[in-house]
């Protein structure tokens, strides 16, 4: 059974930085498709950042609401997933997930929740304008 743990959240000011972590159990392969949500009160999940491993190859996929400002990675010999988070505005402000997919195509499931079978219980991030 995958289990997903988030942590890192906090509250900060519109323009700071902040690091979340997702720790990934009960898998013993490589991560390979995996990707960070973020829900706001009162409004649907939708997808952050996708992060898919080939044999040889990192994909990377963004909204483009956090272009340019978000970075998705990852470290196989820790088995954790990471969004570093710049230059922070309120509207980011959400309880933010981090999920698996076991599909065997992730770039078809994209940033599409019902894609995901696996989800962590989330960290809250707070910006203050």
């Amino acid at each position: 059974q995958v289990q997903l743990v988030e942590s890192g959240g906090g509250s900060v000011q519109s323009g700071g930085s902040l690091r979340l972590s997702c720790a990934v159990s009960g898998n013993t392969y490589r991560i390979r498709c995996m990707a960070w949500f973020r829900q706001a009160p009162g409004k649907e999940r939708e997808g952050v950042a996708q992060l898919t491993n080939s044999d040889t190859t990192t994909y990377t996929n963004y909204a483009d609401s956090v272009k340019g400002r978000f970075t998705i990675s990852q470290d196989d010999a820790r088995n954790t997933l990471y969004l570093q988070m710049n230059n922070l505005r309120p509207e980011d402000t959400a309880m933010y997930y981090c999920a698996q997919s076991a599909h065997w195509d992730c770039l078809a499931v994209k940033l599409i929740p019902s894609g995901y079978d696996y989800w962590g219980q989330g960290t809250q991030v707070t910006v203050a304008s």
